[in-house]
């Protein structure tokens, strides 16, 4: 009896962690944590990084929204939630609803829009008045109520992709997703693997995909020089969630890091890695 007294914690511990060390165990990243904007920089156009105008950016009862009460008109300040670090290869989810009405002076085409914004530029190198971040947007839509209108589509504001072996330079497309209208949600996933291949999918299924995401293109105002070499690949990138004028919730933000270390013997050794970093490898 006083030796299962001795190893009772042990044992509590271990169990406590199942899928310690286990190399098929998916070990996702919660990105948000539910209480507040820890880890995040809202940038708006218009105002500094950091300048979170009209709390536009919340979090309230452990769902990140975007909100635009304090709004008399939206006047084309278009916002982004920054995480603080880059990631190059990996998935990113979020599961997000469209809620309530579009704010006054938003645009037409930004009903019940948003989006997720991967391979982009730090915040702090928007200038003042840059409307969006140049980045590959997924972006995320709702049903209007009448006409089809898919999600998790492509958009490409300062870049293009390849498609089908040639460059696509229109600025967004369709993926082949359904409508999801009203208030329910919506789980949608990014697969991205560097300058190689991106694959969007909503609630599991494959939706779009494409390659070599780099710089060229327009529909972005007054971006920083480096930011418009044509051609340049993007291996990397900030992400960010999109304000466009309608609000929007996000229940969950979480990543699965597809870089790691991929030697068998170490401890942290992962199957699903798909890019080496074996200087993360613990022994």
């Amino acid at each position: 009896m006083k030796l299962l007294l001795l190893l009772l914690p042990a044992l509590l511990f271990a169990a406590s962690k199942p899928n310690q060390g286990d190399p098929n165990h998916q070990e996702w990243i919660g990105l948000f944590n539910g209480k507040n904007l820890k880890g995040w920089t809202p940038k708006i156009r218009g105002y500094a990084p950091g300048e979170n105008f009209g709390k536009t950016f919340r979090v309230e009862k452990g769902v990140l929204k975007v909100s635009y009460d304090a709004y008399d008109t939206f006047n084309e300040r278009f916002g982004h939630l920054f995480y603080k670090d880059n990631f190059s290869y990996y998935v990113i989810a979020v599961e997000y609803r469209f809620t309530g009405e579009q704010a006054k002076g938003g645009p037409n085409w930004a009903l019940r829009n948003s989006g997720i914004m991967i391979h982009g530029q730090p915040a702090a190198t928007l200038t003042k008045s840059q409307d969006f971040p140049v980045s590959i947007e997924v972006q995320l839509l709702g049903g209007n109520g009448k006409d089809p209108r898919t999600t998790a589509n492509l958009c490409t504001p300062g870049t293009n992709v390849v498609r089908d072996g040639k460059l696509f330079t229109p600025h967004c497309l369709s993926s082949t997703s359904q409508t999801y209208a009203g208030e329910q949600w919506v789980r949608a996933e990014v697969r991205v693997l560097g300058n190689e291949r991106v694959e969007h999918r909503v609630n599991g299924e494959l939706v779009l995909s494409y390659e070599q995401p780099q710089l060229g293109g327009g529909n972005v105002k007054e971006a920083i020089p480096e930011w418009t070499q044509a051609g340049k690949l993007l291996s990397e990138g900030s992400i960010s969630l999109q304000s466009e004028s309608h609000p929007v919730e996000f229940r969950k933000v979480e990543l699965l890091n597809l870089k790691g270390c991929m030697d068998p013997k170490a401890k942290n050794f992962k199957h699903y890695y798909v890019k080496v970093d074996n200087a993360a490898c613990k022994f």
